[in-house]
């Protein structure tokens, strides 16, 4: 199956939502490349970039489950097609 790589932006304004969250990662670790997270004290916020390589319905499902997760937003950015 074809894969893409892409960026997940994650941004968590509810730290109870962590848990949860980590939980969605762990499970679709096979297709994670990479992780930074930082934690922005001064809005009480933390930004998480995940780096994946999976295949389009995979990065759809694990951005789709992190968005679902209240406290949480999540958007994908894929690279364009003409790089």
């Amino acid at each position: 199956m074809e894969t893409k790589v892409a960026l997940i932006a994650i941004i968590v304004s509810d730290k109870e939502a962590a848990a949860r969250l980590n939980e969605v990662l762990h499970e679709s670790s096979e297709y994670i490349i990479g992780r930074m997270g930082i934690p922005y004290r001064k809005e009480g916020i933390s930004l998480i970039s995940i780096a994946v390589d999976a295949p389009m319905d995979k990065i759809n499902a694990i951005t789709g489950k992190l968005g679902a997760i209240a406290g949480v937003s999540a958007k994908t950015v894929y690279p364009q097609k003409n790089c």
